[in-house]
């Protein structure tokens, strides 16, 4: 017998597709990712066939057989060449096929009730089961630099910016918390998202569910699943849990993206806070003094790229009918290219950010005593002033330094007594330009006082040890 006797589909065709619409429908050049998936969820459907009744000991001993030595020619295969060369359309066709060499007959029952459409989901579902814990652990590590930067420098403080115009001084490790602590967030929307993951569509059918009487539920727990899908139509059709994943990313990417853009700017000649290493730097083609942040940069252009690819997915989804329509295909596609994109982004990140200097002189000099306004309000207000009197009586002491062509620190300390009385001594004024007393006044939880930056290292670091279900397989 052929081993191309039976294909997936086909039996009242009597003609193949047109050549184009096979460059259109074939998947096998992305979906060969899948391959392992494939094989795991057809060992466990075979195994669910024979202990339901419907297959033999012998042919399910074959089929088991056969994957193996199936996984172990396809493996080698992507290791020598990189792809597959077979003119199947798409994995599940090639497994099968190859499965015939090795089983005979009894690769003719595998498909048993099954179809393309439960199976495809299972795999995919599968696939991001096994691989999304590489994304929560590059998260951490990233989360883990940022952190270890963050404890080994707090004595260096820099402008704080708001408008991207100087605001207030801050201690640079409360800068890089600011980015931890984001990331943070999406690291837990990452496992919330596992349970909805989670649930086994196999034995759904093409729609109606399954025609044999299995169990669904031994199943799903024989292939890692925690839950099963409740409704045949549903499990099909529903993308949710990708569209989920892909707003997570962009999401995600969103956050480098800001942490990108800001370590772009401070690696400017004009800030000249960070310089970045050979490692995560490129030079220029033209102009041999150049050093560009391209790293950083990649990582701004790929946040929209994530985006891109979020919203066109469910610019796909938004109109389709029940339930599977091949207009689905695309998920694998998107799936692949926005978890590469995102792991590439991460490891980028922390790269960058491990390797990099911070000159810390270069920060102090970049500070202005314009900056230290608001302390003088706060002094004002511990004396009494009501805030919004405060507010605009240091109002008047900048606008009469400008005047006089000095900033706040050298202006004299007879024109603060003729503005008003309650800015104090002249010693007790003199107090107030110093900034490390103007940071350590933020020791409100959250703040940048050392004592409080200290505090978020301490919960960061606890949360990093907490235990969490969501870790790699192998």
């Amino acid at each position: 017998m052929s081993t191309n006797r039976y294909q997936l589909w086909g039996g009242c065709f009597e003609e193949e597709p047109s050549r184009v619409l096979r460059r259109l429908n074939d998947s096998l050049a992305v979906d060969t990712r899948l391959f392992r998936e494939d094989i795991q969820g057809s060992r466990g459907w075979a195994a669910e066939l024979h202990q339901s009744g419907h297959i033999s000991v012998e042919d399910n001993k074959s089929i088991q057989e056969g994957l193996n030595m199936v996984e172990k020619d396809i493996e080698q295969e992507i290791i020598q060449h990189g792809r597959l060369n077979d003119s199947e359309e798409d994995i599940h066709s090639v497994v099968e096929r190859r499965l015939f060499k090795y089983a005979g007959d009894a690769a003719l029952r595998l498909h048993t009730a099954r179809s393309r459409n439960d199976q495809s989901a299972t795999d995919t579902r599968l696939w991001m089961l096994r691989n999304l814990p590489k994304l929560h652990s590059a998260l951490k590590e990233l989360i883990t630099v940022l952190l270890n930067r963050a404890s080994s420098e707090f004595e260096i403080i820099t402008p704080g910016y708001t408008h991207l115009q100087r605001a207030q001084p801050i201690r640079w490790s409360h800068f890089l918390l600011s980015h931890a602590w984001g990331l943070r967030d999406d690291v837990i929307r990452l496992e919330e998202q596992k349970k909805r993951l989670s649930r086994c569509p196999l034995g759904s059918g093409a729609i109606a569910g399954c025609a044999l009487t299995i169990d669904r539920t031994r199943l799903a727990g024989s292939l890692g699943f925690e839950e099963l899908t409740p409704n045949s139509m549903f499990a099909v059709s529903s993308r949710d849990h990708l569209v989920e994943f892909f707003n997570w990313t962009s999401l995600c990417g969103l956050h480098l993206s800001r942490l990108a853009e800001d370590l772009i700017i401070y690696s400017s000649q004009e800030f000249g806070i960070v310089r970045l290493s050979d490692q995560f730097s490129t030079g220029s083609s033209l102009m041999p003094q150049k050093r560009n942040p391209d790293g950083l940069e990649l990582i701004r252009g790929a946040a929209g790229l994530l985006l891109g690819d979020a919203v066109g997915f469910s610019c796909i989804l938004k109109g389709l009918p029940s339930t599977y329509n091949k207009d689905l295909q695309s998920d694998k596609e998107l799936l692949f290219r926005s978890y590469d994109r995102l792991l590439d982004c991460l490891k980028v990140a922390a790269g960058t950010i491990a390797t990099m200097d911070v000159n810390s002189e270069r920060a102090l000099s970049a500070l202005d005593p314009g900056m230290l306004a608001t302390d003088l309000a706060h002094a004002l207000v511990r004396r009494g002033v009501p805030f919004r009197r405060a507010h605009h009586l240091v109002g008047s002491a900048l606008k009469r330094a400008s005047t006089l062509g000095v900033d706040l620190r050298h202006l004299p300390y007879q024109e603060y007594h003729t503005i008003c009385p309650e800015f104090g001594t002249e010693e007790e004024l003199a107090s107030v330009f110093s900034w490390e007393t103007s940071v350590e006044q933020y020791t409100s939880l959250g703040g940048t006082a050392l004592s409080a930056v200290k505090h978020q290292i301490e919960k960061l670091r606890a949360w990093l040890e907490e235990p969490t279900e969501f870790t790699c397989k192998k």
